[in-house]
C-alpha cells in the first residue's frame, strides 16, 4: 500500500480552489486502486495533512496526471502558504480494532 501525504498551511481559498479540490478528490476516489483517506488538522488549524491511500505507486501517478490536479499544482501558491508531499510505502498497520485503519474506504 502507498500513502501519499499532502501537508499544507492554508491560505485564502476561492471558487477555483473549491472546484479543483472537489474534482481532485472525486478523481482520486475513482481510481481502481484507491483505498481511502485520512485527514489531520493541527490544534491551531495552521497545518493540515491529507493522506490518500492507494494499492500501488502507479495509482498515485494516475492521480497526478488528472488535468485538474495539474492545474492546481500550477496555481498552488494562490491558496497555500506552503506545502510538501510525502509518498511512502506502508509496510504494516495495526491497532486494537476500535478505530478503522483508514477513515474512508475499503480498509475501514
Amino acid at each position: 500500500m502507498i500513502a501519499a501525504q499532502f501537508i499544507f498551511e492554508p491560505g485564502e481559498y476561492d471558487d477555483d480552489f473549491h472546484r479543483l479540490d472537489d474534482s481532485i478528490d472525486a478523481s482520486a476516489r475513482e481510481i481502481p486502486g484507491f483505498i481511502g483517506i485520512d485527514k489531520w488538522v493541527s490544534e491551531d488549524g495552521s497545518r493540515i495533512n491529507v493522506i490518500y491511500y492507494f494499492d500501488a505507486m502507479s495509482d498515485v501517478t494516475k492521480l497526478g496526471r488528472f488535468d485538474d490536479h495539474r492545474e492546481a499544482k500550477r496555481d498552488v501558491t494562490r491558496w497555500y502558504k506552503g506545502y510538501r508531499v510525502i509518498v511512502s510505502e506502508v509496510t504494516a498497520m495495526y491497532g486494537d480494532g476500535n478505530i478503522p485503519h483508514v477513515a474512508e474506504g475499503r480498509l475501514g
